[in-house]
């Protein structure tokens, strides 16, 4: 066998948990859409400050770039003509809790990708709620 158990268990995981987060997306509404991408984006950033703690720089670097990228289509997804200064405020949001995430990295600290969690479940929160 060339793979250890833990590694085809591992890989059993995130076989299902894509086909989990497809099976949540195949005709969802875009509300339902931005909740997982919430959804998402608090696994990944819990998993970075997790990795962080152990010091584990390859699952920081990957759990980082995922919730950069996460963070990265939120905003690109904002319409500012229709959503005004609310639609201002989340992008101010999601550059925060990416400029948080670049400092943890930088500092080597679950802290910050902490505070980032913290700030973006508060607007998951929010986003649950008006559903």
């Amino acid at each position: 066998m060339f793979y250890s158990q833990g590694y085809a268990g591992a890989n059993a995981a995130r076989r299902y948990a894509a086909v989990h987060s497809g099976s949540r997306i195949e005709g969802a509404t875009p509300h339902a859409l931005v909740k997982v991408l919430f959804d998402e984006l608090l696994i990944a950033l819990e998993a970075t400050a997790l990795a962080e703690r152990n010091n584990d720089r390859l699952k920081v670097s990957d759990k980082q770039a995922r919730a950069m990228s996460i963070l990265i289509a939120l905003e690109s997804s904002l319409d500012f003509d229709k959503g005004g200064d609310i639609a201002t405020g989340l992008a101010q949001i999601y550059r925060e809790a990416r400029r948080l995430l670049l400092l943890s990295a930088k500092e080597r600290s679950a802290e910050h990708a902490e505070q980032a969690r913290d700030i973006i479940a508060e607007i998951a929160d929010a986003w649950n709620q008006i559903a």
